[in-house]
């Protein structure tokens, strides 16, 4: 672990059941490694968000599977077709896994890096302002 972990979202996972603590453990270590400069935080009292210049993605376990919300207009591919929900929402897509799912690790970090990079440029609602979306 090479980043700095807030504990407040130390405090969120671990008290999950072991699968969803290995699931947000897997996105924790997939954000970091998409931009050693993301940033962890809690908004909306008790989520966990991965932030740099905008949100990137926020965690959110359920009964049965872990969101992973990705803050991306709606704009950054998706070939391996990860996105479970969402598709045409305005602000952000999800991902869901389930227990017994293994996460699509190249694909979710290739997607966080199209984000950061969207974000770097002004964030999504500039590009697609633009018509330059990715």
């Amino acid at each position: 672990m090479s980043y700095k972990a807030d504990p407040r979202v130390d405090a969120y996972i671990d008290v999950l059941p072991e699968w969803q603590q290995r699931i947000c453990h897997e996105v924790r270590e997939l954000v970091h490694e998409a931009d050693p400069e993301v940033v962890e935080t809690i908004k909306r009292t008790v989520q966990p968000y991965f932030v740099l210049d905008g949100n990137i993605c926020a965690l959110l376990a359920a009964r049965l599977h872990v969101n992973v919300f990705l803050y991306d207009g709606a704009i950054v591919p998706d070939p391996e077709g990860i996105i479970t929900a969402g598709h045409d929402n305005q602000t952000a897509r999800t991902v869901a896994v389930r227990e017994e799912e293994a996460l699509n690790a190249p694909a979710l970090l290739a997607m966080f890096r199209q984000i950061i990079a969207n974000n770097r440029a002004g964030g999504w609602r500039k590009l697609k302002a633009q018509g330059s979306a990715q």
